[in-house]
């Protein structure tokens, strides 16, 4: 028709597409995957192959997350200057990599070390959710960051549905007269079909003009981040930011608790019930159900009716009461770890969407990756504390010792969190015009 724009001119005029979510959910998804899949096994193993304590055991947890501390906020940083997409892209292929290297050290190694090396390796490549964090958070509105982060914690839940259950049952096939290869080997082509999903699916979601060290279309400056993985101007920039600090010691002691319980479950499981690998597979499949239902049904009509503050504070208090019913299941027995890990699945699924948007709705708009990789790199010190002092209280002080101290910290971090400030975003964080 006369006077009609023309194809290329509707396509011009009309509004960029806000990137989905859905790749960010698959890595998040199979990196989770792969993590929980060696949950049911690779503690024990050390244990009866290589002939280790439970301490050098829940070491091999230990030396993964202390790569996951470091590299996080580096990944983090160099996502807000290169944008999300190559990082990503990076992360998955590097755990395709570590992945299959700690299948190859369970089949032909001799020696401890070599699962040491391999799970650092997967520490270094995994080190993505500050990254995958700040993409939720470059295409979601404030209102939505509960829901978007929850993503996150459905990517979580349905890892640990599938990843134990599977890790479980595939430990057992041999390779060489040895086990435990094959899951490793499964997480593997996982991650390998996850690259080939990533590239093709994933789009930027932060524009060059956003981007660290670059010059916004109102001529400011936007802030380039150092690259040191320990930088201290970078974590002070977070904890500046009203209610990020506290809300990262909560998170902080909510993550020690609960990595002292799943690096010790094995040997709990094994030790007090006489469960095989597929049996605790079976128990950490449910409550990664129960995680995901909370956090893909429930939490959205939660963070409607209450804010984060509040959730984060019953959270906590639930999974208090979760490692309580844990200590005395060897008294009751085997349903009282379902039990149990229901309740502490309903907990942690309230508390961990709730964290993330907390903190990204008081973040810098410039420096998601960087805010959010602070938090996520003082979960990852947590998770590299809580296994081995799980080790060393389970070999020094029995079986039970590890849930006690668990319910413990869970109740510090509930009356830590009756701190956090419940004012809104707007309230506590002035608006800069040029953000």
């Amino acid at each position: 028709m006369p006077g009609s724009p023309s194809p290329s001119e509707l396509k011009a005029s009309s509004p960029a597409k806000t990137p989905g979510l859905g790749p960010i959910f698959l890595i998040v998804f199979l990196d989770i995957l792969g993590f929980s899949l060696v949950l049911p096994f690779l503690a024990e193993e050390s244990r009866t192959t290589f002939g280790t304590s439970e301490l050098t055991g829940t070491l091999l947890a230990s030396v993964y997350s202390l790569m996951q501390f470091i590299f996080v906020p580096v990944w983090g940083r160099v996502s807000d200057r290169v944008g999300r997409r190559p990082v990503l892209l990076w992360s998955v292929s590097a755990t395709a990599v570590g992945m299959m290297g700690l299948g190859l050290a369970l089949v032909h190694a001799n020696d401890i070390l070599w699962l040491f090396v391999a799970r650092a390796a997967s520490g270094i490549a995994t080190a993505n959710l500050g990254t995958a964090s700040a993409y939720i958070a470059d295409v979601t509105k404030p209102e939505d960051r509960s829901k978007g982060m929850g993503l996150i914690g459905v990517a979580f839940g349905l890892g640990f549905i599938l990843g134990p259950g599977l890790g479980g049952a595939l430990s057992g096939i041999p390779i060489g007269g040895r086990t435990g290869a094959v899951p490793c080997f499964v997480a593997a082509a996982l991650s390998v079909v996850n690259l080939v999903w990533t590239y093709v699916g994933l789009r930027e979601s932060l524009p060059a003009e956003r981007r660290a060290g670059r010059v916004s279309a109102s001529g400011a400056p936007v802030p380039q981040r150092s690259l040191s993985p320990l930088n201290l101007s970078a974590a002070r920039d977070a904890f500046s930011r009203p209610g990020v600090a506290i809300v990262i010691l909560v998170n902080f002691a909510i993550t020690v608790s609960f990595t002292v319980l799943d690096q010790t479950f094995r040997f709990f499981n094994t030790d007090l019930f006489g469960m095989s690998q597929l049996d605790t597979g079976i128990v950490l499949a449910f409550v990664g159900l129960v995680a995901a239902s909370v956090q893909g049904g429930l939490i959205r009509p939660l963070s409607k009716r209450y804010d984060e503050a509040s959730l984060i504070r019953v959270g906590t208090g639930l999974q208090a009461i979760a490692f309580g019913l844990f200590a005395a299941a060897p008294t009751f027995g085997r349903p009282m770890l379902y039990i149990a890990g229901a309740v502490l699945a309903v907990g942690n699924g309230m508390t961990q969407p709730s964290v993330g948007a907390f903190i990204s709705k008081r973040a810098d708009p410039r420096a998601q990756g960087a805010t959010l990789g602070t938090n996520q790199s003082a979960a990852s010190l947590a998770r590299m504390f809580g296994p081995s002092l799980g080790g060393w209280l389970y070999q020094s002080f029995g079986p039970r010792s590890p849930y006690v101290i668990g319910a413990i910290g869970m109740a510090i971090a509930m009356f830590v969190a009756f701190g956090i400030d419940r004012r809104s975003p707007q309230a506590t964080v002035p608006v800069d015009p040029q953000a």
